[in-house]
């Protein structure tokens, strides 16, 4: 889609310098990505929030050890 828009020249050479970028369609595209990213990481992130863990953590580590895959033999 081509668009027409003004972007502060400094920011973009700025941009494009720390990026490697060779373009200024590149740095914008760059740009949109890692901002949907993110905010798309965060938005995960606050959807987890709150759901907690239940379970006993102690429990889950009795019997334990790294010679065993934390299962005790059938036999006892």
């Amino acid at each position: 889609m081509r668009t027409n828009i003004e972007i502060d020249d400094a920011l973009i050479a700025e941009a494009m310098e720390l990026s490697g970028l060779p373009t200024k369609k590149a740095v914008v595209e760059k740009a949109l990505q890692d901002f949907v990213s993110h905010h798309s990481r965060k938005k995960a992130w606050e959807e987890l929030r709150g759901m907690g863990w239940e379970g006993d953590l102690d429990a889950m580590r009795r019997g334990w050890s790294p010679d065993t895959d934390g299962h005790k033999d059938a036999a006892e």
